[in-house]
């Protein structure tokens, strides 16, 4: 399974916009073959901060997740709604039993 951990800072003014592209992206990605699951939610303590949190299948899954023109799109959009570059970090996790 691959992980996809993602932050980004929005201008003061922006918030409400990038928040709404992003849930707009999250919904259509959902619906992509091999996602497992995929968020945003924003931090509790800064109102301008978005979290990501993805799940794919595969590497291959979230390369044609990167792909689709729509994900392209969204990066376009959102881009200039943000304060600084967005972080993501990707991992390549397998799922455990701790019992």
């Amino acid at each position: 399974m691959i992980i996809v951990i993602g932050t980004a800072l929005t201008k003061p003014d922006t918030a409400g916009e990038a928040l709404a592209l992003s849930l707009e992206h999250v919904a259509r990605s959902r619906a992509e073959d091999g996602c497992i699951d995929h968020t945003v939610s924003l931090d509790q303590e800064n109102d301008r901060l978005l979290r990501f949190v993805e799940y794919w299948r595969d590497e291959a899954a979230l390369l044609a997740h990167f792909a689709v023109p729509a994900s392209r799109a969204f990066i376009g959009a959102i881009t200039p709604l943000l304060a600084a570059a967005p972080d993501m970090k990707i991992f390549n996790a397998d799922e455990t039993s701790l019992g």
